[in-house]
């Protein structure tokens, strides 16, 4: 399959995988609201209000459900993808440690030849100061 059917299972999985989850909470809520009005002694409000609602979560949560499963194959594309993001870092990373090491051997190298150089021009003034007093 291609990467680019890959990506767009595994948006619609996260798509379902988050309704399916709504589903639930939504039924929860409406089970604590029938029983807190049972515990509170209200008798006005029937089940043919809570029944129908109820079902209609249901089917909903058992829809999403099953196309959260029919696009399950989605999560191999994010797998795949995190593996060559790492490599990629890494391979950054050791980019990055090799240029540093070269700068610094770059930076010796100038040291040295400043220094080099100093003692070239030091030597140099010793001559030329030992020709003025002869």
């Amino acid at each position: 399959m291609s990467k680019e059917k890959l990506s767009e299972y595994r948006k619609k999985y996260d798509f379902y995988r988050h309704h399916a989850w709504a589903g639930s909470i939504f039924l929860s809520v409406i089970l604590a609201l029938r029983i807190f009005l049972e515990i509170m002694g209200v008798k006005e409000v029937p089940d043919y209000v809570f029944l129908p609602l109820g079902l209609i979560i249901i089917c909903y949560m058992f829809v999403s459900v099953i196309l959260t499963y029919k696009y399950r194959e989605g999560l191999n594309a994010e797998e795949a993808k995190q593996v060559v993001e790492i490599r990629t870092l890494s391979d950054e990373v050791e980019k990055e440690k090799i240029k540093a090491k070269l700068e610094k051997k770059r930076l010796k190298l100038e040291k040295k030849k400043a220094k080099i150089e100093a003692k070239k021009a030091k030597k140099q003034g010793k001559k030329e100061m030992g020709k003025t007093f002869k």
